[in-house]
């Protein structure tokens, strides 16, 4: 089991901490690729520097933003909507990175 580290937006963060938001999204690059189900993950909140351990529960592997949206309910991604988890990926995220690597929902659970 293996810990990965990774920094969110303190009120992603407190999302996390309160149980509202159960899975992360994120480009499937070189780092997300060595996550794995059972491993650990350390969320730092960019706003305080407070912590937070999970586990991997599951790994869900679409090629966009979109698809991996509209496979599960949008408060799981601590949202409101479709579109609105979509905007705010696009702060973050390119329709050319999305493609280059694909994307991987990070579902856990509180430690």
């Amino acid at each position: 089991m293996n810990t990965h580290k990774m920094r969110v937006e303190g009120e992603v963060f407190a999302a996390i901490v309160a149980g509202e938001k159960t899975i992360e999204s994120r480009l499937n690059d070189e780092k997300r690729r060595l996550i794995k189900v059972g491993d650990n993950i350390e969320f730092t909140s960019r706003v305080d520097g407070a912590t937070l351990l999970v586990e991997v529960a599951e790994l869900l592997h679409y090629r966009n933003f979109s698809e991996l949206f509209a496979s599960r309910k949008p408060a799981e991604f601590g949202g409101e909507s479709q579109a609105q988890l979509e905007a705010q990926v696009r702060e973050f995220y390119t329709p050319d990175d999305e493609s280059r690597y694909g994307v991987v929902g990070i579902e856990f659970r509180l430690v």
